[in-house]
Formats: structure tokens, sequence, C-alpha cells
């Protein structure tokens, strides 16, 4: 895969510096210099002490992507809510994992995207998974495209460059304020190994909370994760006393028509760091999730 830019400042630096601006760190341009890939300005292949000036093209060819062959392709139909060069951002539907899982089914969002990859004749099918979502969580999913994609938004996760809204239907007879913040130690509890509770020594978790609607019993938060734990969302309503509706393992209210928790994952803004451009992608509440809005009387967006 061949990544390319036009150098715009007038003033001649080196290469190195150039890449290193554009946020690519030291191991990255060192593997791209050692391990199969080659750069070049104005169609010449260069090292990266050589200086680039105003208008020059300069050209990055990457070291061809170790595909996994225990990510089986599976060919069924998702919704596409962004794709470049770089990335593609999926709207994950609830009750498909993220992730294939041992003995499980192979229908999972990463098999999904191989099999796509593949049926687009993408320069590498290896799958890169940016963002998960549990099972049951549906909404919007990240994907880098190729390695260097993947390292450069790794390093922007939970920051301000890369940042997540979920959409929550919580339960719970008292009022929640209308803004706040949740900063409650979580870890693995006795009750099951999936569980997550405030336990003493667990990790830090913060989450920042905006009540959109409420009524008796019930409420609309929008919520954003400054740290990504395990079931963290789910763990936190749930340790306040407002359990997800549908939310089982939380303790939350069961919903004949729903069988899952109430979370979706609505907003994704993102810096595109290989094109310098933030990204901003939305995704409405799905059906399910809509109709118990509805249902409790709350105003949906």
């Amino acid at each position: 895969m061949k990544l390319t830019w036009t150098y715009a400042q007038s003033e001649p630096i080196k290469l190195y510096t150039f890449l290193r601006q554009i946020g690519m760190a030291r191991m990255q341009i060192k593997k791209a210099k050692f391990h199969g890939g080659e750069f070049f300005v104005n169609a010449e292949s260069v090292h990266t002490n050589f200086v680039v000036h105003q208008g020059d093209v300069v050209d990055m060819v990457l070291a061809p992507d170790k595909v996994s062959d225990q990510v089986i392709p599976y060919s069924a139909p998702f919704d596409i809510v962004y794709e470049d060069r770089d990335y593609l951002v999926v709207n994950k539907p609830a009750g498909i994992a993220s992730i294939p899982d041992v003995a499980k089914s192979p229908d999972t969002m990463a098999n999904r995207v191989k099999a796509y990859l593949i049926d687009s004749q993408a320069e590498s099918t290896a799958i890169h998974v940016v963002t998960r979502l549990d099972r049951d969580t549906s909404g919007l999913m990240l994907f880098a495209k190729h390695s260097l994609a993947h390292s450069l938004i790794d390093t922007l996760l939970h920051t301000d460059k890369m940042q997540k809204h979920y959409l929550a239907l919580v339960s719970g007879a008292k009022a929640i304020p209308a803004h706040g913040w949740l900063v409650l130690r979580l870890g693995r509890t006795t009750d099951f190994y999936m569980h997550r509770g405030v336990v003493a020594d667990g990790k830090v978790s913060v989450t920042e909370y905006e009540v959109l609607d409420q009524v008796p019993e019930a409420q609309l938060i929008r919520v954003r994760l400054h740290t990504g734990r395990t079931h963290q969302i789910r763990a936190h309503f749930s340790a306040i006393g407002h359990p997800l509706f549908g939310d089982d393992l939380y303790g939350g209210p069961a919903v004949p028509e729903l069988d899952r928790q109430a979370l979706h994952c609505a907003e994704l803004d993102f810096w595109q760091p290989l094109t310098q451009q933030m990204i901003h992608l939305k995704a409405p509440l799905p059906k399910d999730l809509k109709a118990l809005a509805n249902q409790l009387q709350l105003k949906s967006q």
C-alpha cells in the first residue's frame, strides 16, 4: 500500500522530521525502513535523512500486513457508516460479537469485515479492530485498514481526538443530576468471571454523562467514556442504582421486547491522522431502543 503527501511548508526539512510531524512514531518509521517499506520523494527512492522542499510529493510504501488465518471471512451484510483509504466504520447490530471467540460462531464483525475486504479487493485483508463493543451493544465500531493506520490512531484513544458517545436507557426511581462524572474503581467480582463491580483494588474508571430526558423510573443518558474498562457504563450505572434496562447481568429490569442491554454507541469523532481532518459520525438509536424509549415516554433523538 502506498500513502502520499505533498509537503506544503516553505522551510526545507528532513524527511524523518516531516514523518514525525504528521504523527508517525520513531518505531513506526523504523519498521517502515527495515521491514519491507520504502520512501520516495518525487518518485525517487530516498532515505529518511533526505531533505524535502515545498511542493515535493512524498510517497511511503508500507510493508505488507501479516494476515491472520484465525479470522475466517464470513459473508453477511452490514451497515458501513464511513470508509476511506485508511479506516472503516460500521454500525454494529446487537447480538453480533466484535471479534471471534474460540468454539463460537464465526459470524462476528471482524469476520464480516474480512469478507468485505476480500470482496472489494482491498490492498490489505488484515483485520485491525480499533474499538470494540459488547456482543449485545449496538452502534459505531472503528476498524483500521492497515497496520500504520492502526498504530497511529491507537495513540488517540481516550483523548479529545477520539471521542465516543453512547446512549443508554437506565432505570431507577431517583432522579439523576443533569450532568456529572462517575469516578469509581472497577474490577472483577466473585459473582461471575465476566462481571465487573466497584472493588477496592479496581482500576480507576471515569464516566462522564448528560441526562437527555428523564421520567419517573427511567432516564435517557448520553455517556462519554474517559477510560475503557470492561462493561464500564453498565457497571457504573448499576453501582449508583440505575442499571440499564434489559441488563440482567447488572440487575437491570427485564423488558419482554428487548433481549439485550439498552446501550448504543451513537457518536464517534476521531482525528484522521493520515489526512489530517476530524471525522464526525452518528448512528441513530436502533428500532428496539427507540421503541423502548417511546414506551417509557422518553424523548429520544
